[in-house]
This record gives C-alpha cells, sequence and structure tokens, in this order.
C-alpha cells in the first residue's frame, strides 16, 4: 500500500492545522458535499464527505491524494475525481471503517487506479 496515497500532495494547499471540517468539496464535474470530518495525521490523511441529498444518507471517504486543491478564502477542496468515480468508490461506514487497515487497502486500489474501469 503506498503511503502517498493518504497524503496531501504539496501543491494542495493543505497546512498540517487545517481544520477543513464544513468545506465545500468539488468533484470535477460538480459538487459532491461538505467535509463531515478529516485526519491530518501523518500517513493517514483523508476527509469524509457528508454527500447529503447527492446520495442520500451516505458518507464517502476520499484519501487526501485525491485533493488538488483547497481554497481556505471560499472553504472548497477540489478533488481530482468524478462524481461517479466517488459514487461508485466502496461503501464507507463511519462505525466499521474508520482506522480499518483493510479499507484503506480496498480505497487504495479503488483510487489508485489498479481498479476495474480505471
Amino acid at each position: 500500500m503506498s503511503s502517498d496515497m493518504w497524503s496531501y500532495a504539496p501543491t494542495a494547499g493543505h497546512g498540517p492545522d487545517a481544520d477543513l471540517t464544513g468545506y465545500k468539496v468539488e468533484a470535477t464535474d460538480g459538487d459532491i458535499g461538505k467535509v463531515d470530518k478529516h485526519s491530518n495525521e501523518v500517513s493517514n490523511q483523508y476527509l469524509v464527505v457528508d454527500t447529503g441529498v447527492w446520495i442520500f444518507g451516505k458518507e464517502v471517504m476520499l484519501p487526501a491524494s485525491t485533493v488538488t486543491a483547497i481554497d481556505h478564502e471560499e472553504r472548497k477542496i477540489i478533488v481530482a475525481r468524478t462524481k461517479d468515480q466517488i459514487k461508485d468508490a466502496p461503501e464507507f461506514d463511519k462505525d466499521k471503517h474508520l482506522g480499518d487497515p483493510a479499507y484503506r487497502d480496498q480505497l487504495s486500489g479503488y483510487y489508485g487506479g489498479s481498479g476495474p474501469g480505471h
């Protein structure tokens, strides 16, 4: 598993103390929701996004490497994935998957581009 998957790109504009809770998250083709939870832990950085009505009542976990830009003034995060790619990701359940290395491996495979259709 690549730890780079779980780290922000140096060009993303993320600071180690940044609080991204409540930031709007945009895929390449539109808004997907707001940040509900995030981690700044080195090599374990991610966003949990509440998708609201888009995927009703669901949350998704995005590895930090999917983030291409953070606009602190606009409170907006841009991710380099489409809405369909995010919707088709392995289902996230915060009660089961937070801190679960097997789930992280599953996401790494999916978002790392080695999964089907990538």
